[in-house]
């Protein structure tokens, strides 16, 4: 049977032509994301499907890396948990916060994971930057932050030189969520657009995505160091 996940996403034109750009317009069970990147990620490794970078929102549930820690997790029963094989440590996911997957062949791309999660971080700041706001990342935390507050985390798996689950973006998700984890292991306050006063809804925040990817990640771009 088909994975009815990969039937509910739609194909877009992406400014790189060899990456596919996926959305979901419907929340995807987290689960159900995590099997439809292990399949895509196969496919990728024996050539039969090309790279891709998907768009989603998720239910309510937090997950946990592999770097979490038990005691981060300040209310087990408010959501779901979900432990899972990205680096990181607890995150929450929920309505209102774009996730989006990147699943990309280093082995083409310098295989330097360091530097890919620096050029994260940099089309997380160019896409910030196009919606208004100053993003920065910070020395010794992985992610990008609005002053102290961080507004976008990131957490990857690599498999075989292939990238799978990507990053987050909190657009206008409930922050008060956030109170029932330590969001990756930090006590510094966490914000969103909405909370910043921006006025963007997904189909913005998707443009800027897009529009800013091909700058630090896509073909035309070979500088992955991480932006001041």
């Amino acid at each position: 049977m088909a994975n009815p996940v990969l039937l509910s996403l739609e194909p877009r034109a992406s400014a790189a032509a060899d990456i596919e750009w996926l959305t979901s317009l419907d929340p995807v069970i987290y689960e159900a994301a995590v099997e439809a990147m292990d399949a895509r990620v196969a496919a990728i490794l024996d050539g039969s499907a090309p790279e891709a970078v998907w768009l989603l929102e998720h239910p309510h549930l937090y997950t946990a890396g592999t770097s979490a820690a038990p005691e981060e997790l300040i209310q087990p029963s408010r959501f779901p948990v979900f432990r899972t094989g990205r680096g990181g440590r607890f995150t929450y996911h929920g309505p209102g916060q774009r996730v989006a997957y990147v699943m990309l062949d280093l082995s083409v791309r310098g295989r330097d994971v360091r530097a890919f999660v620096h050029a994260l971080e940099n089309w997380l700041i160019a896409t910030l930057a196009r919606l208004g706001v100053e993003g920065k990342a910070h020395d010794g935390q992985i992610g990008v932050f609005v002053g102290e507050a961080k507004i976008a985390s990131i957490g990857i798996r690599i498999r075989h030189w292939v990238s799978f689950h990507g990053v987050s973006l909190n657009v206008d998700p409930d922050l008060t969520h956030f109170a029932g984890i330590v969001p990756c292991g930090l006590t510094s306050p966490v914000t969103s657009l909405a909370a910043l006063g921006i006025n963007a809804d997904m189909p913005r925040v998707d443009a800027a995505l897009r529009s800013a990817f091909e700058e630090t990640l896509g073909p035309l771009s070979a500088n992955w160091s991480r932006a001041p």
